[in-house]
C-alpha cells in the first residue's frame, strides 16, 4: 500500500479494501490530488453535499445557465452510490441467484452437489459494479458540466458566505444537503464491541459465519436475508413485533415467513437486550418472546436508525434552524432562512434516494425561478428489496383512518396471476385503497419478487388522477406480473354492477332480442 492508498484508508474507511475496483471509484468520487477551483465572484447557488439531492440540485441548475459551486466532504454520490442502494442491489441481486441455485428443483433443473457461494468473488463483483457507476457523480463529470467542484468541509460563515478549504464562497441562493449518517441505538455495551453498520458492511471480504443484524427495518431485513443465503447463520433482532413494522402488517408477515425460510432467526419483541465482548466474539443477551437467549457471533450489524448530518456546518451563523431531525423546512423545502433551501436526508422524512432527486427539482424551481413547488404534493413510491420485496405509494389504512377518510380496499393475490404462477413466484398480494365509493386511488400495497417495478403504475395514475376505472381499461400484456393492477380494476367495477343496474341491464337485454 503506497501513501496515497493509505491516505485514503485512514480518512475513508469504507473504501477498503484498496483493490483497482476501489482505486477507479475513489478516483471519481474523491480524486486524490483534486484542486480547489478559484471561488467565482457571487454564485447563483451554492450547494453543500454531493449526494444525490446536491447532485441533482446541482446539475440541473448549472444545466438552466446558473453559477453554481458544489461542495462535497467525503464521497460525491453520497450513500446511494457509496454504501446504500448500489452496493447493498449487487448483493442482494447475488443472493437471489444463490436462492435461485437453491430452489432450482423446483423448475425440474438439477444442481450439481457442491455448489457454493464464493463470498470475496460476490463482494469484488459489487466493487466493480459500483465502480463502473461511479463515473455518473465524478468529480470531473459536473466540472465539465461547468460546476466549480470543491472538496472539503464546508461552514456557514454568515447567511450569504461559505468556507471551505480556506476560501470564501459568495451566493445568492443555498441548497443543504449534506444528507444523514448511520446512527446507533443506545444498547448496554454496544460502544465496548466493533460493529458494522451500512457504511462498513460493504468493506467486509470474508462472510461471517454468524451474524447478528439489530433492527428488522428495510435495512436489516434486506441485508440479514442476503447473508443468509451467502451461508452466514443470522439472527434477526428487532424491539418491536414482527419484522418491518412501518409496513402494512399482512406484507411484514410475508417478508417474515420468507426470512424465517432463509433460515433467519427472528428474534422480535426483543427486550432487555445486552452486549458485551467474548472471547469467542460479541455476546448478545436478549429476552424474545418467553423465551431468553445468549446468541454469541462474529459480527453485529447495527440496521437502524438514521442521523442528519448538521454537526459542523455552522448553521447557526446562517442563522438556519435545525434539531436532532435535521435542517427545518417548510413546503417549499425554504429553511428559516427563505433564501437557503435543503433538500434530501438532511430534512425529509423520506430517506430514499428517488426523495432527495425529487426534492432537488422542487429546489431549482423554487429557489432560481420564483417557483411554488410543494413537497406535500409529491406522491412518494418506496421499496425494501427483499424477496418478496414490499412497493407501498399513498396512504395506508391507518393513515386514511387518522385523516378521517372512508375508504374501500381492493385486495388481489399473486396466486391469481398466471404469469406469477407460471414464474413461481404467486407469493404476495395487491392491496388498492380508494375513496369511499369511488375509484380515486389513495393508497396501495404490492409484496411480490419485483414489487418495485410493479408499483410504478399505480403512482403515475395517481399523479395523473386516473382511477382504478383507467387501470381496469388500460390493455396489459399477457401473461405479465402487471395484470394484477388490471385484475384490481377489474375488482372495482365489479362493485358498480349493483342489484339496479343489473336489473336495468337485464331490461334492455330483454327488449333488444
Amino acid at each position: 500500500m503506497n501513501d496515497e492508498d493509505r491516505g485514503h484508508a485512514a480518512a475513508l474507511p469504507q473504501a477498503l479494501p484498496l483493490d483497482d475496483h476501489n482505486r477507479r471509484w475513489l478516483a471519481h468520487t474523491h480524486p486524490a490530488g483534486w484542486t480547489n477551483p478559484t471561488p467565482q465572484g457571487r454564485y447563483n447557488l451554492v450547494v453543500v453535499g454531493a449526494g444525490t439531492a446536491g447532485l441533482v440540485t446541482a446539475a440541473g441548475a448549472a444545466g438552466l445557465g446558473a453559477r453554481v459551486a458544489l461542495i462535497e466532504r467525503d464521497l460525491l454520490g453520497g450513500d446511494c452510490l457509496n454504501v446504500g442502494c448500489v452496493p447493498s442491489k449487487a448483493l442482494i441481486r447475488s443472493a437471489r441467484a444463490a436462492a435461485d441455485v437453491r430452489d432450482a428443483a423446483r423448475f425440474g433443473v438439477r444442481v450439481p452437489p457442491g455448489v457454493e457461494v464464493d463470498f470475496p468473488a460476490v463482494m469484488a463483483r459489487m466493487r466493480r459494479l459500483r465502480a463502473g457507476i461511479s463515473p455518473h457523480d465524478s468529480a470531473a463529470r459536473f466540472r465539465d458540466l461547468g460546476i466549480d467542484v470543491f472538496l472539503g468541509s464546508a461552514r456557514f460563515t454568515s447567511p450569504h458566505t461559505v468556507e471551505v478549504g480556506g476560501q470564501t464562497l459568495r451566493y445568492t441562493r443555498a441548497c443543504i444537503a449534506t444528507g444523514a449518517r448511520a446512527s446507533a441505538p443506545s444498547i448496554p455495551g454496544l460502544s465496548d464491541v466493533a460493529y458494522l453498520t451500512n457504511e462498513t458492511v460493504f468493506s467486509l471480504t470474508a462472510l461471517p459465519r454468524r451474524l447478528a443484524v439489530i433492527g428488522a427495518g428495510p435495512i436489516g431485513c434486506e441485508l440479514a436475508q442476503a447473508f443468509a443465503r451467502f451461508g452466514s447463520e443470522v439472527f434477526l433482532v428487532e424491539a418491536q413485533h414482527g419484522v418491518l413494522p412501518a409496513e402494512d402488517p399482512g406484507a411484514a408477515a410475508l417478508v417474515k415467513q420468507a426470512l424465517e425460510r432463509d433460515g433467519v432467526r427472528v428474534l422480535c419483541c426483543g427486550q432487555n437486550l445486552q452486549i458485551r465482548g467474548t472471547a469467542g466474539g460479541p455476546q448478545l443477551s436478549v429476552d424474545s418472546h418467553a423465551g431468553h437467549y445468549d446468541v454469541t457471533v462474529d459480527q453485529i450489524l447495527v440496521g437502524t436508525g438514521r442521523t442528519p448530518n448538521v454537526d459542523g456546518l455552522g448553521l447557526e451563523a446562517a442563522g438556519v434552524a435545525f434539531d436532532r431531525h435535521g435542517v427545518t423546512v417548510n413546503d417549499f423545502l425554504q429553511t428559516s432562512q427563505t433564501h437557503i433551501y435543503a433538500a434530501g436526508d438532511v430534512c425529509s422524512r423520506f430517506k430514499f434516494t428517488h426523495a432527495a432527486d425529487a426534492m432537488a427539482r422542487i429546489v431549482i424551481q423554487n429557489a432560481l425561478f420564483f417557483g411554488r413547488k410543494r413537497t406535500s404534493a409529491l406522491i412518494m413510491p418506496w421499496c425494501t428489496y427483499t424477496d418478496p420485496e414490499v412497493a407501498h405509494v399513498g396512504l395506508y389504512p391507518k393513515d386514511a383512518e387518522a385523516q378521517g377518510l372512508a375508504i374501500d380496499t381492493y385486495t388481489i393475490e399473486h396466486a391469481k396471476g398466471d404469469r406469477a404462477m407460471l414464474d413461481g413466484e404467486s407469493e404476495g398480494f395487491l392491496k388498492v385503497h380508494t375513496r369511499k365509493g369511488k375509484d380515486a386511488i389513495v393508497g396501495a400495497t404490492i409484496v411480490a419478487r419485483h414489487a418495485g417495478d410493479l408499483i410504478s403504475e399505480i403512482g403515475v395514475a395517481m399523479t395523473a388522477g386516473a382511477g382504478l376505472a383507467s387501470l381496469a381499461a388500460t390493455i396489459h400484456p399477457y401473461p405479465t406480473q402487471a395484470e394484477i393492477i388490471k385484475k384490481a380494476g377489474d375488482a372495482y367495477s365489479r362493485t358498480r354492477l349493483t342489484p339496479r343496474v343489473k336489473r336495468l341491464f337485464e331490461q334492455i337485454l330483454r327488449w333488444r332480442r
